[in-house]
């Protein structure tokens, strides 16, 4: 269902595209598209929610707060922390946020308190990169990370998180080094769509 949802809402682009994560791709998920119908992300986002649900109550999981690295987890988080307050109460969905300096910071006045457990959720999982520097903020402000959920999930096998790992859908796309990209050997211009500065 999920990617139908990305197709009909214009979010599967075809083409030679910048990943924030520095490689190169045929595919770009511009998650926004589909992200911005509220009725959309709910459905996209139903099962996944479903089974962070089902592991909190059987005590696999523990979630105090939902936060999502700006800008594409800004609104994946928000709706996750939506529906998963039906089933705990009030969840706070809060982000962290590059600095001037293209550091990853939680600012705003957004707090985290030692010992809290943290579901870190994007839009998109390449490397895991946005991720990895979210994790370090929360970490060093004394939270425990209990996992990671996407949309998205464009990972290879061999660079899953070392956290549980929540996907709404896994899609296999090519993705190249910069040094090494076929589509850039054919001439074929390459688009930056996405939020990150290289």
């Amino acid at each position: 269902m999920v990617i139908e949802l990305l197709r009909e809402s214009g979010a599967l682009l075809e083409g030679h595209f910048l990943l924030s994560s520095g490689k190169h791709s045929n595919c770009y998920f511009q998650c926004a598209k589909l992200l911005q119908y509220p009725d959309k992300a709910s459905l996209a986002f139903q099962d996944v929610v479903s089974r962070i649900h089902s592991d909190i109550k059987t005590g696999k999981l523990k979630v105090d707060v939902i936060v999502g690295p700006a800008m594409g987890g800004i609104i994946a988080a928000w709706e996750i922390a939506r529906q998963l307050s039906a089933f705990l109460g009030p969840t706070p969905a809060i982000f962290t946020e590059r600095d001037e300096n293209g550091i990853m910071v939680l600012r705003r006045g957004f707090e985290i308190q030692n010992g809290q457990n943290v579901l870190i959720v994007e839009d998109v999982v390449t490397t895991g990169k946005s991720s990895l520097e979210c994790a370090s903020v929360l970490e060093a402000k004394g939270a425990n990370i209990a996992g990671l959920t996407c949309l998205v999930n464009r990972r290879s096998e061999e660079s899953e998180p070392n956290w549980p790992f929540y996907s709404a859908v896994k899609l296999s796309v090519n993705n190249w080094d910069s040094s090494d990209c076929e589509l850039c050997r054919q001439g074929i211009p390459l688009e930056r769509p996405g939020s990150r500065k290289i």
